[in-house]
């Protein structure tokens, strides 16, 4: 199983190294990383002054090598009618996204004692590992300590750890 990795925009190398370890260490697959690709047309809403996530995913999976692609982007998006998301895939499709924009808050209200460079890290990694599990064909998992938690606020992606639970594992095993 080959993952690509699709920068969308200026996405750090911190950023690529640790979604690539993140998947490399829960799916167990090969990671690439494509070459950064443009803004996606027609993704921009002036009205909102922020991205819809669904043309990102659609740009992932044109220009992405894998079995399944990632695009990151460090821009704000949205789905539909929710104001903001951390990231957006389709169940059992190939493509998906993560935003990085709202995942860079300074702290984590005293969870951990990591610095924010750490805490933003280990969220992207998180945002990674859940977004690529939905395109395994996983759903949000009432476990809240499991990647797969739906988890709305940056606090709850805090919460919950870097793994799928043993429930989650099962399941695209």
């Amino acid at each position: 199983m080959l993952v690509d990795i699709v920068p969308v925009g200026s996405v750090s190398a911190e950023v690529k190294r640790a979604a690539s370890s993140a998947l490399r260490t829960v799916y167990d697959c090969d990671v690439s990383v494509n070459d950064s690709q443009s803004m996606p047309n027609g993704a921009y809403d002036s009205d909102r002054n922020q991205y819809s996530a669904e043309p990102f995913i659609q740009l992932a999976e044109r220009v992405g090598r894998g079995d399944k692609n990632i695009a990151i982007t460090p821009h704000d998006l949205f789905y539909r009618r929710r104001n903001y998301v951390f990231g957006l895939a389709y169940l059992d499709g190939s493509g998906s996204v993560v935003s990085t924009y709202r995942l860079q808050t300074s702290s984590d209200g005293g969870f951990s004692n990591q610095s924010a460079s750490e805490i933003f890290e280990d969220r992207v990694r998180k945002e990674i590992v859940h977004e690529i599990g939905h395109t395994y064909g996983l759903e949000h998992c009432d476990n809240n300590r499991c990647v797969m938690n739906f988890s709305p606020t940056v606090r709850e992606v805090d919460i919950k750890e870097e793994t799928l639970c043993g429930s989650c594992q099962r399941l695209i095993s």
